[in-house]
């Protein structure tokens, strides 16, 4: 028998991760069980089947009245969570467009490994309740929620992924169910499905224009040596309809930009590449895209930055390379049409043009197969669809970042002192006592501030989700929504480079610092410590080695099953939810504290799998800033025997994989009443002694 092997390209394997997706979308219809929505009105009802395109099921009273539609999120929209996995969320919408019940029946979010109890996020689920969808969806500024719940302390990413699935879901159900009366034709908003770029591009769903080098310099009325080559090609799109943007932008990014905008609003795609840029650099000064503008009929539709958002690459098979791309938001209360034609207008620049600037075109038309033409007046539903409330010109992290300002400023505050210390560490370290009580009043606060207020504790999931995110589609705007977490990663991540993973370890990581300050407080009381030979240590260095590449590998097959592997960190107990919790779980942190107590830092030094993880990139580091002695590890221990983690070798070498940069060894280098070189120095300093006269002896 002989064994044929098949191998799939990357375009071919992301096609049928598209495919994977819209199967489960498809297939799942069964297994929602929307009878549950009969709780959510106030009068007995009765829920139909689910029938129709979305699937949704009519909620009716005795009466026969028509109370509202029942649906399930992954089946109207294909849902899926921020850690890449099915999300499925049963709700129901008046015919109004108001939210009356909704309930999360199944997701593998990481929330609830990271310390976010079930309740809390039933809760939120719940206070959908009288959200209207056909309105906007974000926050204000003064941190009010414009319509529903406020998202779930400590989950903002997961909670921004349900509110954008809702309101996604219930407005292609209402939308189906209803037919604005004064429009022919409306546009397909509703229908599901993945095209590859050839596609698009053969059914006209994307336009394009190039624009030679020569044909720019002859509208510039300049001269160019290379005609021939491209000065700027243009790509434009309607994203509205799923088939488009969803294919194009990816489902996250597709489903976060249609949460922005009302229902009847638009998504416009421009993608470029070549030497010349459609957005420039005047609209950071200007507030508004000065070289690009829509125009429709005698309207001019000017694009602004708080409208736009910049994506790094098409996720559409196929798609080419771009070096520039973003989605436009455009209101449909400003006149624009989606239905009819319209064309993008590309200013190349005055030039020596006597009559202005010079302007290339590129008209768009949405092909036929997305439009629905209007259903017979008797057909049509009782009920309209409401104009569409302005979206919001703010975007959701933006929001958030606001609303945590304050915080935002002390962890700011934190970080550049932090690099000040690492800056002039040989300054600080100089003055043993200030940097001692520097060291204690940082822990204290990282502990207090970042640990048991903040909740700001870094995690191994974040490191899978940082790592799936790479492999599923990555997007910015995802981690933004978190923006101490997010400030913390960034910080750690120069830092790793300069410094090492220590920084974080040392100074950041409010699980570390609470080990280290009880063990402060045990030796203070003369709990004698256990000092393990170098031999073993060494070897008990690999089990966190071990357990983070575990916990990753199981990751590749399961999240779900990898972020329960995860809870060998104590950090959700002990820090995040304050040891309120199962007794097997507060057991646990507990025991490893008590550990702590003899073994300095015995977390940190054997289990911890987000030091691993840190450690493994921070073999980059580019400088070497800790100063040794050639008497360290030679005539003088010191430093070895006080070394916080023992990272240092007997023989005197560092372990930088190891090392969380306490500074304690530098403390001892600047320390003349502790350091052996310093005193050996000193006595080579003092004059030889005179011998005595003779007439004294």
């Amino acid at each position: 028998m002989r064994t044929s092997i098949v191998t799939i390209g990357p375009v071919a394997l992301q096609g049928l991760r598209a495919m994977a997706m819209l199967l489960l979308a498809m297939c799942s219809t069964q297994a929602a069980d929307l009878g549950r929505a009969e709780t959510f009105f106030a009068e007995p009802a009765t829920v139909e089947r689910a029938e129709g395109t979305p699937p949704a099921a009519s909620v009716r009273a005795k009466d026969g009245r028509v109370l509202g539609y029942a649906f399930s999120s992954l089946d109207v929209s294909g849902s899926v969570g921020y850690a890449g996995r099915p999300l499925d969320i049963v709700a129901a919408v008046t015919p109004e467009g108001i939210i009356v019940g909704a309930e999360i029946v199944a997701h593998e979010e990481p929330i609830l490994v990271i310390g976010i109890p079930r309740d809390a996020l039933a809760a939120y689920v719940a206070g959908f309740r009288g959200f209207d969808v056909r309105a906007g969806a974000a926050l204000k500024p003064s941190d009010e929620l414009a319509r529903g719940p406020h998202a779930v302390a400590g989950a903002t990413i997961t909670s921004t992924v349900i509110r954008d699935a809702i309101v996604r879901s219930a407005r292609s159900v209402l939308r189906s169910r209803s037919m604005a009366p004064d429009r022919a034709v409306r546009l397909d908003r509703e229908t599901l499905r993945r095209s590859p770029w050839p596609s698009l591009l053969a059914e006209g769903a994307v336009q394009h224009r190039l624009v030679s080098r020569g044909e720019a310099a002859k509208l510039l009325a300049t001269q160019d040596s290379e005609p021939e080559k491209p000065f700027i090609d243009l790509w434009l799109a309607l994203a509205t309809p799923p088939p488009i943007g969803e294919s194009l932008l990816g489902q996250r990014i597709y489903e976060s930009e249609l949460g922005k905008i009302g229902p009847e609003d638009d998504l416009i795609l421009i993608g470029a590449s070549g030497l010349y840029s459609f957005k420039g650099t005047e609209w950071r000064q200007t507030g508004t895209f000065t070289r690009i503008e829509l125009v429709q009929d005698n309207r001019t539709f000017r694009l602004k930055p708080s409208d736009h958002t910049a994506v790094e690459s098409l996720h559409a098979a196929g798609a080419p390379e771009l070096r520039e791309i973003a989605v436009f938001r455009i209101p449909q209360a400003g006149g624009f049409d989606s239905t009819r034609p319209f064309r993008l207008d590309l200013d190349l620049g005055a030039g020596s043009v006597p009559h202005g600037p010079a302007v290339v075109s590129l008209a768009y038309r949405i092909p036929e197969r997305y439009l629905i033409a209007a259903a017979p007046p008797a057909a049509a539903g009782k009920v309209a669809t409401a104009a569409a409330a302005p979206a919001s010109t703010q975007t959701l992290w933006q929001d958030i970042w606001w609303a945590r300002r304050y915080e935002i400023g002390l962890l700011g505050a934190m970080l550049t002192v932090l690099a000040a210390i690492l800056i002039f560490q040989d300054t600080v370290t100089a003055h043993g006592v200030f940097y001692y009580r520097l060291r204690t009043g940082y822990m204290l606060l990282t502990l207090i501030f970042l640990g048991f207020i903040a909740n700001a504790q870094l995690s191994v999931v974040n490191v899978l989700t940082f790592i799936h995110a790479l492999l599923s589609g990555f997007r910015w705007e995802l981690f933004l929504l978190d923006p101490l977490v997010f400030m913390l990663w960034s910080f750690v991540a120069l830092s790793i480079l300069f410094w090492g993973r220590g920084v974080f370890c040392g100074w950041l990581c409010p699980f570390g610092t609470l080990q280290e300050l009880t063990n402060q407080v045990a030796r203070r009381l003369g709990i004698k410590q256990i000092e393990i030979p170098f031999g073993l240590h060494e070897r008990l260095w690999m089990i966190k080695y071990v357990v983070f590449l575990g916990i990753l590998a199981i990751s590749l097959r399961s999240i779900l099953a990898a972020f329960q592997l995860a809870e060998i960190e104590p950090f959700k107990t002990a820090i995040t939810m304050k040891f309120l919790r199962e007794w097997p779980f507060g057991l646990y942190a507990g025991l490893l504290l008590l550990a702590g107590l003899f073994v300095e830092r015995f977390y940190c030094r054997y289990l911890c799998p987000l030091g691993a993880a840190l450690a493994i990139p921070a073999r980059m580091r580019m400088f070497e800033w800790l100063k040794r002695y050639r008497e360290c590890g030679s005539e003088c221990h010191i430093c070895a025997r006080r070394c916080t983690v023992q990272a240092i070798h007997p023989l005197g070498q560092i372990n930088p994989n190891e090392c969380i940069y306490c500074l304690k060894c530098q403390a001892n280098y600047f320390d003349q009443d502790v350091c052996l070189h310093l005193k050996k120095r000193a006595q080579r300093r003092q004059p030889p002694s005179q011998p005595a006269p003779p007439w004294n002896s």
